[in-house]
């Protein structure tokens, strides 16, 4: 019995990736939102994406709202890892304009379903 709460222990106590509570996770991934907010207007600028500053900002706002429920502080850390690391990549012009324009594929065009559908649009 003793080797089991060991274990149980071992396996609750995981360490950390960048934050050490939910609040500091939370300020980390509140801090990475307002990255994004402030550059994407130079972001708009230099890829000369066809959206508004606004539409870019709601969409921010919908990938930040889609990640809303996500509880465990490592898979937050990782997230705000990514998202610094996308942040990161736009900032530098290290993508191209179709990378930027992949994050408005999946909101306007949603996959068929039903088999008349994928039957118009070509798709096995």
């Amino acid at each position: 019995m003793a080797g089991r709460e060991v274990v149980k222990r071992a396996v609750q106590q995981v360490r950390p990736i960048l934050s050490v509570d939910r609040e500091e996770a939370r300020k980390r991934a509140l801090n990475l939102y307002k990255a994004w907010y402030r550059q994407i207007p130079y972001i708009v600028m230099d890829y000369d994406i066809p959206m508004s500053v606004e539409q870019c900002r709601e969409k921010l706002r919908e990938q930040f709202i889609k990640n809303r429920n996500v509880t465990d502080i490592r898979v937050i850390d990782m997230l705000v890892i990514k998202g610094q690391m996308e942040l990161k990549e736009s900032v530098e012009i290290w993508k191209q304009k179709g990378h930027i324009m992949r994050y408005w594929k999946e909101s306007q065009d949603p996959k068929p379903t039903d088999f008349l559908s994928k039957f118009i649009q070509g798709i096995n």
